[in-house]
């Protein structure tokens, strides 16, 4: 069952895995239910491919040529969409996706900006481009963020060496790293569980700025190796996540698509806001270490600083 007005939804990180699966997930709804998208992305083929997908699916769309690594490119793309919204080229927008991510397999490496490429392209970039359209969103409204359980660290994640997140001040997050890049995964991987966190406080302290109707949430596509997301690691890395991929009851992009698509529209989902999460299909309890209102406020007032220092 869809909200009563379907509208627009606009989703960032179209072309490939999570966000591949769910543009088109959303596109092939049926009639009545179908929203107009905009798919915000790097231009090229992989992103004409998926919006070709979804118009041979019935579904009205409009694509946005993107690199969430630049917040420049993200203002302009704010700006396209206030655009075609303004223009009555696409219906009032009622669901906002912000799933990019990226997993920088060097934490000294900087975005364009100056960032830690991880926390720039993850949290930064969807901070940015959420500032810019919240205005331009029409209520009932979602805004769906992407999260991982990593922020934490239970006893699956410590035997295959995941680390949690290590909380910083969120203008030190943003540094990207110095001196001698350091072996193995635990500073690549720290990074990204930091970002992951971001988005937990982000999302609860966001709903608190947002108008009535608004409404924020988190989802957790599960644990789904393999993917896009860790192009950047060693090929061996990235050739385990292909095998690990292939065992029972590991999330994939064709059965978390779909998940995330109805988590942005269906009325089962109506309910959600202050950041509830959503792992899959369940909203669990985040651990109390993502529940804190004075790092929430902090971040808000960092993320400030740093979108207005990369104006400057």
């Amino acid at each position: 069952m869809s909200t009563t007005e379907t509208g627009t939804v606009l989703i960032t990180g179209p072309t490939r895995g999570l966000g591949r699966a769910t543009a088109l997930a959303l596109g092939a709804r049926p009639d009545g239910e179908r929203p107009d998208l905009l798919l915000v992305g790097r231009p090229g083929t992989a992103l004409d491919d998926v919006a070709r997908q979804a118009r041979a699916r019935g579904a009205r769309v409009h694509t946005i040529g993107c690199d969430l690594s630049r917040l420049a490119d993200v203002r302009a793309a704010a700006t396209a969409a206030r655009d075609l919204l303004d223009a009555g080229a696409v219906r009032p927008l009622h669901a906002l996706i912000a799933n990019a991510g990226a997993m920088s397999a060097d934490t000294r490496q900087s975005s364009a900006d100056g960032y830690e490429l991880t926390f720039a392209v993850g949290y930064l970039a969807h901070a940015r481009l959420i500032a810019d359209l919240r205005d331009s969103l029409t209520a009932p409204a979602r805004i769906v963020l992407l999260g991982s359980n990593t922020y934490h660290a239970n006893v699956y994640r410590r035997l295959m060496g995941v680390p949690a997140a290590d909380w910083r001040d969120p203008l030190d997050l943003a540094r990207p790293a110095t001196g001698e890049k350091k072996p193995g995964f635990k500073a690549t991987g720290v990074a990204y569980s930091n970002a992951k966190l971001a988005i937990l406080y982000y999302a609860h302290e966001l709903q608190r700025h947002l108008a009535p109707g608004v409404n924020v949430a988190v989802f957790e596509p599960g644990w789904m190796p393999g993917t896009g997301l860790g192009r950047g690691m060693p090929a061996a890395a990235q050739a385990m996540g292909r095998g690990l991929g292939r065992l029972p009851g590991v999330a994939t992009p064709e059965r978390s698509g779909p998940a995330l698509a109805s988590v942005a529209l269906d009325g089962k989902w109506a309910h959600l806001r202050d950041g509830a999460f959503v792992v899959r299909d369940k909203v669990i309890e985040v651990q109390p270490v993502a529940q804190d209102r004075e790092r929430e406020e902090r971040l808000w007032e960092a993320t400030a600083q740093l979108l207005d220092k990369a104006r400057g």
